[in-house]
Parts: structure tokens; C-alpha cells; sequence
């Protein structure tokens, strides 16, 4: 995996999680989306470096959403 791919996830995260502000559980909405829309690479990468500096790029939705699929992913 490249910090470019990384990049590129958590950017794609975070846009999510700035689209869905209005509704009223952005959370569970990020989450259903990356569930359902992103390949298990993506999702493998991007819980890989959650606890690192790209982690810490993640807004707070985004990040809590990609916590709650990383737990039912385990």
C-alpha cells in the first residue's frame, strides 16, 4: 500500500463524512456506505494506518465510522 493510496482513502472519507453532515446519523450513513461501495482492500487499508499520522487526517464521522466497521471486521 502507498501513503499516495492511503491519502487518497482518507480523502475519500472525510468527503463522505462532509456529504452525509445533514443527515441525522452521519456515522452509521458512512459506514453503510464504505461497507457497501468500497472492495475489502480499501477497507484493509485504510484500518491499517487508523491508529497512525493518516488516521489523525480522518474527520471525527469519518473516523468513528471506520472504527465501528474496523470492530466488525475483526
Amino acid at each position: 500500500m502507498s501513503a499516495h493510496t492511503v491519502e487518497k482513502l482518507v480523502y475519500m472519507a472525510n468527503q463522505i463524512a462532509r456529504n452525509v453532515t445533514h443527515e441525522p446519523d452521519p456515522v452509521a450513513m458512512i459506514a453503510d456506505h464504505i461497507h457497501a461501495f468500497w472492495s475489502a482492500r480499501m477497507k484493509a487499508d485504510v484500518f491499517a494506518v487508523l491508529d497512525g499520522p493518516a488516521g489523525a487526517a480522518l474527520e471525527p464521522t469519518a473516523r468513528a465510522a471506520l472504527d465501528r466497521l474496523a470492530a466488525h471486521a475483526c
